[in-house]
């Protein structure tokens, strides 16, 4: 990423200041757990005491407050602990694209139940524009479509197209996933098998099938079965 695009995340300790250069996306997935390639988040590998003057913090100062002065693991410690900075012109822009990206799903999974066709983009925009929703530049695209989606539903009628997926895992990883299953969509059937592993039937947004086989392969490390039994 051009350090033109890129965002400061600092942390105080003890009066010292330490910042780093960072993918404004990429920083807040890893601030919130979830892995991600530091290659992309770095910007430049350096940990500065003042980015702007370009000032970098000396190794001495490194290890007495982070007890290293390994990159990774300070630049770790700096986004879990510390806070990210944007500009005003950055957050506008990103919360511009993220409400584009966020019209986008809305017009590719959800069609009007009247009519059964999709909505154009321009009136969803409307829609959006009408109810005043806050478009949130760190949140992914999937979780708060769900957010506008409920919002948009009393001015315009609105149906998510769904999806039918079939799982059945191992029960080393049985809870976990069910756990995620229940949270992320609607489990209507269920069953535990007497080798104590799970499966089950769950319907969820097909605008959010992707992410979620992704992360059921993350929870497993790609030790599930999945399978798309149909559209609904």
């Amino acid at each position: 990423m051009p350090k033109e695009k890129s965002v400061v995340a600092r942390l105080s300790i003890h009066g010292e200041h330490f910042e780093i250069l960072v993918d404004p996306d990429l920083a807040w997935e890893f601030k919130n757990g979830k892995d991600v390639n530091f290659k992309d988040l770095l910007v430049s590998e350096i940990i500065y005491k003042d980015a702007k003057k370009g000032e970098k913090a000396s190794d001495e100062s490194l290890i007495k407050n982070f007890g290293t002065a390994d990159i990774k693991a300070v630049a770790s410690a700096i986004i879990k602990k510390g806070e990210l900075q944007l500009t005003t012109e950055q957050r506008r822009q990103m919360v511009e694209n993220k409400r584009k990206q966020i019209v986008a799903f809305i017009a590719r999974n959800c069609v009007d139940p009247q009519t059964g066709t999709p909505h154009p983009p321009l009136r969803i925009e409307n829609a959006m524009d009408n109810v005043r929703i806050n478009i949130d530049p760190f949140k992914p695209v999937e979780e708060q479509a769900q957010e506008v989606i409920k919002a948009l539903r009393t001015t315009l009628p609105l149906k998510i197209s769904q999806v039918s997926m079939l799982v059945q895992v191992g029960k080393e990883n049985a809870g976990k996933v069910k756990n995620y299953l229940t949270k992320t969509g609607n489990v209507v059937k269920s069953e535990w098998l007497s080798d104590g592993s799970w499966k089950g039937e769950v319907v969820i947004p097909a605008g959010m099938q992707q992410m979620i086989i992704d992360r059921l392969n993350e929870l497993t490390r790609g030790n599930i079965e999945v399978n798309i039994i149909k559209k609904i």
